[in-house]
């Protein structure tokens, strides 16, 4: 491919991973340029690639393959595939590092990627992504013998793994609705449903299109909350559940109609896993409710906090020898799965907590009784390291300061983080207190500050 036309605008290379608008932005020459240039930085023998169903991702996977077989590595191309299939296909198979074609729940005018490892590690803004960035802006390259593209199937091998994280015999006969939102969760959860004939799904936007015809698959946004919510309450369902644009997070509503923070899931999820490890070491992000925690320390795990961002994660789940780990975000990360995130296996393991413990809402009425959250409200600021200093000033002396991830300020009955994006100048605030007026007080407070 020529060097000269090459589309590749650096400030696509985000803190953990590549996203950029198609084709202005990012272009298939652009494509090209990172797959050969994660191949010369890391040297992988094999690797594999796979795509999303955006209208421009198989030609940008194509592109890919083509970068990192001519930089002589060998391609095994997995087609269309939710990320965590190629998070499974790098694990599973050995292999030394991959690449989805993917922008995840961005708009439908932008491509991405997300590239790992060996052990599906994640290469971020401090683990070589900048690296690569340098590499494919600069397209120079090195000769090499080229290697070798050829397609692989890993569907029946992950259908067997995700299924294997729960006791399918313990399953009741629930009603589940499904918004897949045109993503991935269309084309991935099929031959999963069909080995679990005793659920009664209804199926909804599960035509995998790129064009999002119906709404935007973000379900962090209320306004692309409005139809799981709306309709898991129509059809009399057990539970909801929303998947983003790859799957790799999906997010529930309960019986009632009420959306269920991934706070609130995370720490449902450590006391399922915690209770059949025995114990273990649970990582959660500075943003999360106490409830988190709390969770994990009465079901007999070790809590520890850690930054945001999935290559965060994973590392720390690493070092410590985690069993699992989640984000507010509605990433839940599973030892068992290449410490890699995965929205199928949670969609299972709610279907077994339900089935074992009833209704959703009754679950979920001790975290609701005694744990009032803002959500994550985003404010633009003009200079954010400025308002944070004035954020420390003024609350240091309220609780116990932490600046892990942003600022974090812990007192005995409230405590909040505020973190700036990695795209945009905004300060993100997660606020949480032991009543809801004391809730309702403080983040006005906070807010208020942040906002003069």
């Amino acid at each position: 491919m020529s060097n000269l036309r090459v589309v590749l605008d650096p400030k696509a290379f985000k803190a953990y991973d590549i996203r950029g608008i198609y084709p202005t932005e990012l272009d298939e020459d652009g494509a090209y340029a990172v797959g050969r240039a994660f191949v010369e930085e890391f040297s992988p023998k094999t690797i594999a690639v796979g795509r999303d169903m955006r209208t421009s991702a198989p030609s940008m996977a194509a592109a890919v393959c083509e970068g990192a077989a001519d930089a002589g590595a060998n391609v095994l191309d997995v087609g269309m595939v939710g990320t965590e299939m190629l998070y499974f296909a790098v694990g599973e198979l050995g292999l030394e590092g991959g690449i989805a074609v993917t922008a995840s729940h961005n708009p439908k005018e932008y491509t991405g990627m997300k590239i790992v490892r060996a052990g599906a590690l994640p290469v971020g803004g401090d683990s070589g992504l900048l690296d690569v960035r340098d590499r494919a802006v600069a397209s120079r390259w090195r000769n090499a013998e080229p290697g070798e593209i050829r397609k692989q199937d890993i569907w029946p091998r992950f259908v067997d793994k995700v299924l294997s994280f729960v006791d399918v015999d313990a399953l009741k006969a629930l009603r589940i609705v499904i918004d897949a939102a045109n993503g991935m969760a269309g084309a991935m959860l099929p031959p999963v449903l069909e080995r679990l004939p005793m659920l009664d799904v209804v199926r909804c936007y599960f035509e995998p299109d790129g064009t999002f015809p119906n709404h935007e698959p973000n379900p962090l946004l209320p306004e692309n909350r409005e139809f799981i919510v709306r309709k898991t309450r129509d059809e009399g369902a057990d539970f909801g559940v929303a998947f983003d644009g790859d799957a790799d997070r999906c997010f529930f509503v309960d019986d009632s109609g009420e959306f269920v923070p991934g706070d609130f899931t995370t720490a449902l999820f450590a006391q399922v896993i915690l209770g059949r490890e025995g114990g273990g070491k649970v990582i959660y992000d500075v943003r999360a409710s106490w409830a988190v925690p709390e969770a994990i320390r009465e079901a007999g795990g070790e809590p520890l906090v850690n930054r945001v961002g999935h290559a965060f994660i994973k590392q720390r789940m690493r070092e410590e020898h985690a069993v699992f780990g989640g984000e507010v975000s509605a990433h839940y990360y599973f030892r068992d799965f290449s410490q890699a995130d995965s929205g199928t296996i949670p969609f299972l393991l709610m279907c077994e907590l339900v089935s074992r413990r009833g209704k959703l809402s009754e679950v979920l009425a001790p975290f609701r009784e005694r744990y009032f959250i803002t959500g994550e409200i985003n404010t633009p600021v003009a200079d954010v390291p400025a308002k944070l200093r004035e954020l420390e000033a003024r609350y240091a002396s309220e609780g116990r300061v932490s600046q892990l991830d942003g600022l974090s300020v812990e007192a005995d009955d409230w405590h909040f983080n505020v973190r700036p994006s990695n795209t945009e100048p905004l300060l993100r605030l997660n606020l949480e207190a032991c009543s809801q007026e004391l809730m309702e007080r403080k983040r006005d407070e906070v807010l208020a500050l942040i906002r003069t």
